[in-house]
């Protein structure tokens, strides 16, 4: 399992528009891909205009499907990226899980 988190830092102000973007895109770009296993954007209450993404991935394939999806593209690689001061791509493997 792949696991990608993005700790985000957004424009000033832009924290409201860019959560319901993410609501926009979720079901319709992972939520619709086989290989993403989980797609999940948190907020920081004490931080404002920042957004963490954490995302599992069956595997890099499943990742890289994601990314150059369509709709990945026109929300998140376009009107999203555009929002962004700062971002780090951390990857992560699995050690252990439970549900």
């Amino acid at each position: 399992m792949l696991v990608k988190v993005f700790p985000i830092e957004l424009k000033p102000g832009r924290q409201a528009a860019m959560e319901e973007l993410v609501r926009e895109f979720a079901p319709i770009g992972p939520g619709q891909e086989p290989g993403t296993v989980s797609f999940r954007v948190y907020r920081d209450k004490n931080r404002p205009d920042y957004l963490l993404f954490v995302e599992h991935f069956a595997d890099q394939a499943a990742y890289d499907a994601h990314t150059t999806s369509e709709v990945y593209n026109k929300l998140i690689a376009g009107q999203f990226a555009n929002e962004i001061v700062e971002f780090v791509e951390l990857d992560h493997e699995l050690v252990a899980s439970h549900l």
